[in-house]
Order: C-alpha cells, then sequence, then structure tokens
C-alpha cells in the first residue's frame, strides 16, 4: 500500500470541538519520551498535579490525569465511585446528561433523572428536591452542555449535596478553562475535564481532581493486583469494575508508592502540562475573561448577520453559541462551504436539535479576535450564497463593536 506522510489541511476549527491546539502544545508534545519511573518523568508528574490543582481552584491532593479522552475521566470517576444497586441522580439538559446517565447504568447503579428542556438550565431548588426524593449517592451533573451550549449553575450544589450527605460530581469538559469553576470554594467532590475545549490542547488526556471524602470511598473499594500487592495491601469493599479506570490503583500510580498501572501516556503528559501551564501563567481570571470577551463578540456578531441565538442566553456557556440554521438553508452544504471554502469548521448538534441549529466555538486557541471576525466574515458570504439577506459587514461590525 502506497501511503503518504501525515499532511492535514489547514483548518480552522470553530465548532464545539475539539478546537486549533495552541502551536506550544504541539510543540511540547514533540518531545522525546523518557521512562516512566525517570526521576525527569516523575517530576513532571507532580508538576502536573500542581498545575491542575489551579486550573481546578482547589487543594486537592488527588489531582491528576487520567489516560484517555474525557469520557474516560467521566467513567473512571463514576465507576469508581458507585457501586451496583447505588443510586445516582443525573440531571439531564441536553445529550451529555445522557451520557452520565448511561455510564452510570453500565456501572449497575439505580440511576434516577430529572429533565429540562434543551436549551434551558436547572434552579438549584429543582436540583434538591430530587435529591430530596430519590436520595442519592452520587449527584452527577454536567457543566457546561456543548449540544445545547447551556451552562448549569453550579455554586449552590455543593452546599446542598452536604446536607444531604451526596456526592457531587461534575463533567467539566467543555468549560472548564472558559467559565469559572471553583472546586473548593463550590463543594465539588470530582470533576473531570478534556484537553480538546478550553484547555486548548488535543484529545486524549482527562484532568481530574478528587475532594478527601470521595477519596475516602474511592479508597473503600481499593483492591492491588496480584503480582504487585504487598502484605499490607489488604482488599476493601466491592472492587471497581475496570482495571484501566480504577481510581484507587491510579492514585496509587500518581501518589508516593508509584506502584505501577499502567504506561503514563507520556506524550499526552507533555501536552496536558503545557495546557495548564499556559492557562496558570495567564492565571485563570484572565482566561475566563478572554473567553468571555471573544464570546460576546461572537455572539454579538451572530446577532449582527441576523441569526436567531438558541437557548437561555444568560445559561450559555462563554464559549460557544448555538443559532438557529435561517429556513431555507441546508445547514450541512453551508457548514461544507464554509470548509471547503474557508477552511473553517462549524458544527451542527445532536438529536433533537440535529440540523436545526450551528455551534460556533471560541475556546482555548481560537478564543481570540481575528479567528473570530474571520469566522463571522466568511458566514457571511456563504448565507449570502444560499440567499439569505444579510447586512453586508453586519457581523464583523457588530463584533467589533464588542471590542472598541
Amino acid at each position: 500500500m502506497d501511503t503518504a506522510p501525515v499532511n492535514p489541511p489547514p483548518r480552522l476549527l470553530m465548532g464545539p470541538g475539539p478546537i486549533t491546539a495552541d502551536p506550544r502544545v504541539l510543540r511540547a508534545m514533540s518531545a522525546q519520551l523518557v521512562g516512566q519511573y525517570d526521576p525527569a518523568m516523575t517530576a513532571y508528574m507532580v508538576e502536573v498535579m500542581g498545575l491542575y490543582r489551579e486550573v481546578f481552584a482547589t487543594a486537592n491532593e488527588q489531582t491528576f490525569l487520567v489516560d484517555g479522552t474525557s469520557r474516560a475521566g467521566i467513567e473512571a470517576a463514576l465507576v469508581s465511585l458507585l457501586e451496583p444497586g447505588d443510586r445516582v441522580l443525573v440531571p439531564v439538559f441536553g445529550r451529555f446528561g445522557h451520557l452520565l446517565a448511561e455510564i452510570g447504568e453500565r456501572c449497575g447503579a439505580e440511576v434516577h433523572t430529572i429533565e429540562t428542556d434543551w436549551g434551558t438550565v436547572f434552579a438549584p431548588e429543582q436540583v434538591e428536591a430530587a435529591i430530596v426524593e430519590v436520595r442519592p449517592k452520587v449527584l452527577a451533573v454536567v457543566q457546561g452542555d456543548t449540544s445545547t451550549t447551556m451552562c448549569q449553575p453550579l455554586a449552590d450544589l455543593g452546599e446542598i449535596c452536604r446536607r444531604h450527605d451526596v456526592l457531587l460530581y461534575c463533567d467539566a469538559t467543555a468549560s472548564l478553562g472558559g467559565n469559572p469553576f471553583e472546586t473548593d470554594a463550590w463543594g465539588i467532590d470530582v470533576a473531570t475535564a478534556g484537553l480538546q475545549k478550553c484547555l486548548g490542547g488535543p484529545s486524549g488526556s482527562s484532568p481530574i481532581t478528587i475532594s478527601p471524602r470521595a477519596v475516602d470511598v474511592i479508597d473503600g473499594r481499593r483492591h492491588v493486583e496480584a503480582g504487585i500487592a504487598e502484605e499490607r495491601d489488604v482488599a476493601r469493599g466491592v472492587r471497581i469494575a475496570s482495571n484501566y479506570l480504577d481510581l484507587a490503583m491510579i492514585m496509587d500510580y500518581w501518589g508516593p508508592r508509584r506502584l505501577n498501572h499502567h504506561t503514563e501516556a507520556t506524550t499526552m503528559l507533555y501536552g496536558a502540562r503545557e495546557c495548564a501551564r499556559l492557562l496558570v501563567e495567564e492565571g485563570m481570571d484572565a482566561a475566563v475573561e478572554r473567553h468571555r470577551l471573544h464570546g460576546a463578540a461572537m455572539l454579538a456578531g451572530m446577532r449582527g448577520l441576523g441569526l436567531e441565538v438558541f437557548g437561555d442566553v444568560d445559561h450559555k456557556m462563554s464559549n460557544v453559541v448555538a443559532v438557529h440554521i435561517p429556513d431555507g438553508v441546508d445547514g450541512d452544504a453551508a457548514r461544507a462551504a464554509m470548509l471547503e471554502d474557508f477552511g473553517i469548521e462549524i458544527g451542527t448538534s445532536f438529536g433533537p436539535l440535529h440540523g436545526k441549529v450551528w455551534r460556533i466555538g471560541t475556546m482555548g486557541y481560537n478564543a481570540r479576535k481575528d479567528a473570530v471576525l474571520v469566522t463571522l466574515a466568511a458566514l457571511e458570504q456563504v448565507l449570502r450564497s444560499g440567499g439569505v439577506a444579510v447586512t453586508a459587514g453586519g457581523g464583523v461590525g457588530a463584533a467589533q463593536e464588542v471590542y472598541a
């Protein structure tokens, strides 16, 4: 078979993720490998833990990486917290709430859901009422659901969960780094994320942070593999169903014992370290403000093009906006024209929104002025080609007013 070297076409990824990776992250990922117990490697691991404590705004000792995409982090959290028969409550306001419910079912948990219309979020009192009724062990919630672009308020949920002796897990894949996220201040017990959104890297590594009380639950299910277990390693509780995603064993791997679990994905660790290093260097508040500014410009630009924004704008993530596809426009054909004519990718959505909205992201490395303005200018031409009456320069002009 005659194959050529990998040479992807130039793209500006302005969809809901993945995004264009920061070149500095890609450079870090080109560094040479070292052994997983090389002092240089273990030092990088320690640095990663410290950097992500700042990203998550936490003092949690157990803050590290799960090797795998963001879904690996989600599954590691849920399979390690939930035993068969445990109750878990999932507030569903988009596709990824359904994902948490499915993973809970695969863990053998008794899954309860509450649902709201796509494009809306839950009030704290709605969640508390469901907690009182269900009495779950875990409340599993998505902060930012890219399928709807909504951002669920979290600030009150930790206190509610503690009052009812419930663990709070949050999937922050799409929101961390671009929206306020306060692990300790909000009382979040476990949070996971991915690199391919606001963190500015490629998919393949899932940062996680675990509170002391969640650590106690996970440690209560600790089993060390035969062949590396020592006399002091007494099996506890119901064994976590996944070996690879067993957080008790992964904590031992990242901890002082360096107890062998898997071979660390060195190149992804380099990339994840650089993602966090850049955010910490910028300052988390500054990074959130950067996403807010460019997200506001994109939102204004979409309205300047005459497009109707989907959902409750007051509860929208700063880093992605959804707009209704104008009547008479073939949404998929327009996305293809954006890609083929301008090299820009935007997204559609899932389920009830598929083919009805476009989703445009301003996140990570692409949360910058030139990316916003070029995307708006290109979309104007695509809309015009599709027969939509558009004010010349309306999108770019409206965005420029935000930047003024």
